[in-house]
């Protein structure tokens, strides 16, 4: 009799366990409305949920959406392909994929190196000049310092993978193991479906497709200091609540297009079904960003509300330290925490030097299928890269900002 109900047991047990699984990416949502409903944090709670809608995701879901309609029919194999027939081109080759916006460069260099096809060195190359999802925050609010932050990361990338594959061409046992990438790429698979059968991609694309024009066409308006609301004829309490409406919307479709369960799915953006979906994508990336965007100003914000604190003037009293910090903020996988280091430079919280030392530092969403399928390597590459890291955000710090 005990063993017929073993298996009624373990059901009973997982479905306990289930219980208690909670979607972490709600926990923003929540936050917001709390903030909203106190009244000492309601104004400046709408304020950025305003501000971080059309300042910030007006113009990245634009940028977001030319750079996918332009790359999707990259094919990664083709890339790994060329990069192993050209060995000569290949790091550079690596750290120019490192270097363009978003993660989808740098996971192809990776998982094409897990297959025996790529040299550490590319690998070395393309998680030091990536700078993830944070590269289209930083495009779309400071285009010239992206310009200098993305040049830079792309020379060091490119030094730096050339002396590792001189002096240390790692190649672990894992590598060209193809049971286990093929494992790697069923499991992607699966979490793929999972996000878009039992999230909200579809209303995301519909949200964006309809709001994206006019949106963008508002946030032009506002960079050139025209007052919006007079020229729709509504009051600025108005206008305000349109713009943090829009932008808490944001926030709950990315909440709910993923299950949230873990910090992979809280601080990487959402994956899509090949073949890559441009829409389905940039709306996708989008509040993944804005998400972030917003919990960085809510901290930068509700600390002072709260407790008085001013959190740019401590971080700047924290001096050299401030770009270490940004340095190991850099070494957490996945593109949020770097999201909230960018915001954090575009609010004056952080020098410049704090940015490019997270930028070289930082591997985005490629360290994930790294550390799956060459955790080994994926550390290693990790300590390779903040070399670099530190001796180029020290080097700016001390020459020009102090």
């Amino acid at each position: 009799m005990g063993d017929l109900l073993t298996p009624l047991n373990h059901v009973k047990t997982a479905a306990r366990a289930n219980a208690w699984v909670v979607n972490k990416r709600l926990f923003l949502p929540a936050i917001v409305l709390v903030l909203m409903g106190v009244p000492v944090s309601r104004e400046a709670t709408l304020q950025i949920l305003s501000d971080a809608y059309f300042q910030v995701a007006a113009f990245v879901y634009a940028s977001l959406a030319l750079y996918y309609i332009a790359t999707h029919r990259v094919d990664p194999e083709a890339v790994g392909e060329y990069m192993r027939s050209n060995p000569a081109a290949e790091i550079g080759l690596a750290a120019f994929l490192g270097v363009l916006p978003g993660c989808g460069g740098a996971i192809i260099v990776v998982t094409q190196y897990t297959k025996g096809v790529t040299s550490f060195g590319a690998v070395v190359a393309v998680l030091v000049s990536t700078m993830g999802d944070a590269a289209f925050l930083l495009l779309a609010q400071a285009p010239s310092e992206a310009a200098v932050v993305l040049s830079i990361s792309f020379v060091a990338g490119t030094m730096t993978g050339l002396v590792v594959n001189r002096f240390h061409n790692f190649v672990p046992a894992s590598v060209n193991n193809q049971n286990s990438v093929d494992s790697h790429k069923n499991h992607s698979a699966g979490n793929d479906q999972v996000n878009s059968s039992t999230g909200l991609a579809d209303v995301s694309v519909t949200f964006w497709l309809l709001v994206a024009l006019p949106s963008l066409a508002i946030a032009m308006l506002l960079a050139f200091q025209v007052n919006v609301a007079a020229l729709l004829n509504i009051t600025d309490s108005t206008f305000l609540m349109v713009g943090a409406s829009l932008g808490f919307v944001s926030i709950m479709l990315w909440a709910l297009s993923s299950e949230g369960t873990d910090y992979t799915s809280v601080a990487s953006e959402d994956c899509c079904p090949a073949p890559v979906n441009w829409q389905q994508k940039a709306a996708l990336d989008t509040q993944f960003v804005l998400a972030w965007v917003v919990a960085a100003f809510l901290v930068f914000e509700m600390t002072i509300v709260f407790l008085g604190i001013d959190v740019a003037a401590q971080l700047q009293t924290m001096g050299p330290a401030v770009v270490g910090l940004a340095i190991l903020i850099g070494f957490l996988p996945g593109c949020g925490p770097q999201i909230l280091v960018t915001s954090l430079y575009l609010t004056g919280a952080v020098p410049f030097s704090a940015l490019l030392g997270n930028a070289i530092s930082n591997d985005g969403d490629a360290l994930f299928p790294a550390l799956a399928l060459s955790p080994k390597a994926a550390m290693l590459a990790t300590v390779y890269s903040a070399m670099p890291a530190i001796v180029i955000g020290y080097g700016y710090y001390f020459l020009f900002e102090i």
